[in-house]
């Protein structure tokens, strides 16, 4: 049986962490930062993580992330 492909695009935007759960940055940190509020550019900062129900595709687009 051949490999499974893995999405490289996506393998660039989305880390797994320890416990199996998918982490990504979140958009909008790049420019026109003076308008946003402090509060809003922090939590910008945070990652992003991706929700249950879009988890089960993601596996399939990245097969040896875990």
């Amino acid at each position: 049986m051949p490999k499974m492909k893995t999405s490289r695009s996506l393998a660039k935007r989305i880390r797994f962490t320890a416990r199996g759960k998918l982490k990504h940055a979140k958009s909008g940190r790049s420019h026109l930062l003076s308008k946003k509020g402090r509060k809003r550019k922090l939590d910008l900062r945070r990652p992003g993580f991706v929700a249950k129900v879009d988890r089960e595709k993601i596996r399939k687009l990245l097969p040896y992330g875990l």
